[in-house]
């Protein structure tokens, strides 16, 4: 597949974190979008056509799991495809949580070098297109 239609949402708050996802996909010919905070990336994935989101836990306005909360009350307009939670939290029941309520997967933060970030980006792709 073209990665240039392939549309990613990175929901981040962190900015340097924000802009090295957003730089790392890009440079991989991804079409990246960003949100800062929960209620811009609750717009963003009601739109939908999203090919996979990677979704923070910890956010202002809104975190990740009311995210994914709202998201089944008022689903998107079109299809997303996977949603990946993104956390430095070790934390087994928040992470359960999301996949109760339809993540797919998780990234540990702290725990990824960006050739392992692509990795699992491209893991979790060939998945949902497989």
């Amino acid at each position: 597949m073209d990665n240039s239609k392939i549309r990613i949402l990175i929901v981040e708050d962190d900015q340097f974190l924000r802009d090295f996802y957003q730089e790392l996909l890009t440079s991989e010919g991804y079409a990246v979008d960003v949100a800062a905070d929960g209620e811009v990336a609750l717009t963003k994935m009601r739109q939908g056509g999203w090919n996979l989101v990677l979704l923070d836990i910890m956010l202002p306005k809104k975190d990740g799991l009311n995210i994914l909360r709202d998201l089944k009350v008022q689903g998107p307009a079109a299809p997303n495809g996977p949603i990946v939670m993104l956390t430095n939290l070790g934390n087994d029941t928040i992470i359960n949580q999301a996949f109760s309520m339809g993540a797919t997967g998780y990234l540990i933060k702290s725990a990824l070098n960006p050739d392992e970030v692509l990795t699992e980006i491209h893991s979790f792709l060939q998945k949902a297109n497989g």
